[in-house]
């Protein structure tokens, strides 16, 4: 991570990850939002691109705008970029949510307790709400963390992230979503299933 950027160019790099939110592996994203919240989108630049190719993630024509928008100026390889494969329109994706984790013993949950000590009163902080998501038909529920904030949203999840990391979750799901952004299908999905983890209302819940 040799460089960063100003706050407009981590917030679009940011809103670009979100859109890729339930495509691109946990194992990816949350490295690349780190890196963001660290003020680096060269290093996303750099390494996004490769990964898409790799993982065959396609993208829509849209989202392949607001690549080039983004990632070019910060260094991305530009025969890369263009090599992304276009889909028209982005399909189900392949979890289910639920507001609770079958793999759960309900004697109450302290990382929900942390978290919510965390946000709460925060002026910034619309509203934060947590669910649990699963492969279709297989596999461990992971927590997913949805935030609403009119703050630095990459800022913000880093700090989650970090958060979580330290609680013992290795691959932190965390969506901090900017006051005004249209959430994804994908967060709608989630958001559909959400319970609160401070008082208030999410953005286009």
């Amino acid at each position: 991570m040799s460089g960063t950027s100003g706050p407009a160019q981590i917030a679009e790099a940011h809103e670009l990850l979100l859109r890729l939110a339930g495509r691109l592996d946990d194992r990816h994203l949350w490295r690349y939002r780190d890196w963001l919240a660290a003020g680096a989108v060269d290093a996303v630049a750099r390494v996004l691109p490769l990964t898409l190719l790799r993982e065959r993630v396609s993208i829509t024509p849209d989202e392949s705008r607001l690549l080039g928008a983004v990632l070019l100026p910060a260094g991305a390889d530009a025969e890369r970029l263009n090599s992304i494969p276009w889909v028209d329109e982005i399909s189900e994706t392949d979890y289910t949510f639920s507001a609770e984790s079958a793999d759960r013993v309900n004697v109450g949950d302290s990382t929900a307790v942390v978290l919510g000590a965390i946000l709460r009163g925060r002026p910034e902080v619309v509203a934060a709400r947590t669910t649990w998501r699963r492969v279709r038909g297989a596999g461990s529920a992971a927590r997913v963390v949805l935030v609403t904030t009119t703050g630095d949203a990459a800022r913000l999840t880093g700090e989650l992230q970090r958060v979580l990391r330290a609680l013992g979750t290795t691959e932190p799901v965390v969506e901090v979503l900017p006051a005004g952004f249209e959430p994804t299908e994908y967060h709608r999905a989630a958001l559909a299933t959400a319970e609160p983890l401070i008082e208030g209302h999410l953005v286009a819940s």
